[in-house]
C-alpha cells in the first residue's frame, strides 16, 4: 500500500481535501503583470483566501494572466471566491495608478469578466470510476483506508 500523501481537513460533519486551479486573465489580455503588480495581487489573493477560510497554496503570473492553486472547504462557493478575488485585486491594483496598468487598461477594469477553474488533486477520474463500478464485486482490489 502506498503512503497517504493527502492532507485531509475535518469539520464538524465532514472530512475533505479540495483544491481548485484558477486562471484569471487581464482585460483585453494586456501584458501588465510587472513584479509590483504580481506582488500586490499575491498579497490581495492571500487576504481574500484567508477571509474565505481557504489557503492560497501556489500563485504566479505570466504577462497577461495569473494562476492560483487554492485549497478550500466544502462550504465555499467557488464562484463567490473567484468574484471576491477579482474584485478586491482589481480595486487595489487600479488604486495604485501604476503606469504599466494605466497605459494598457482603462475604466477601472483589470480582469476579463471570464475565468477558468479546474478541480484538481486526488486520484485520476478513471480510477475513481472503476472504484465506484467495482463496489459490488466480491474480490475488488481496493484497500479501505482507516
Amino acid at each position: 500500500m502506498t503512503e497517504n500523501t493527502y492532507d485531509w481537513h475535518t469539520g464538524r460533519h465532514v472530512v475533505y481535501e479540495l483544491h481548485a486551479h484558477i486562471v484569471l486573465v487581464t482585460k483585453y489580455r494586456r501584458d501588465v503583470m510587472s513584479p509590483r503588480v504580481t506582488k500586490l495581487l499575491g498579497d490581495t489573493f492571500r487576504e481574500v483566501c484567508e477571509h474565505f477560510e481557504c489557503e492560497l497554496e501556489e500563485f504566479e503570473t505570466d504577462k497577461d494572466h495569473a494562476h492560483l492553486l487554492v485549497a478550500y472547504p466544502p462550504k465555499v462557493q467557488l464562484s463567490k471566491l473567484v468574484m471576491s478575488l477579482k474584485t478586491n485585486s482589481s480595486k487595489r491594483v487600479c488604486e495604485q495608478g501604476w503606469q504599466e496598468v494605466q497605459a494598457a487598461l482603462w475604466g477601472g477594469h483589470f480582469w476579463s469578466p471570464s475565468y477558468c477553474i479546474v478541480s484538481c488533486g486526488g486520484a485520476p477520474l478513471e480510477i475513481i470510476k472503476r472504484y465506484i463500478q467495482d463496489q459490488q464485486k466480491p474480490n475488488r482490489k481496493y484497500v479501505r483506508r482507516s
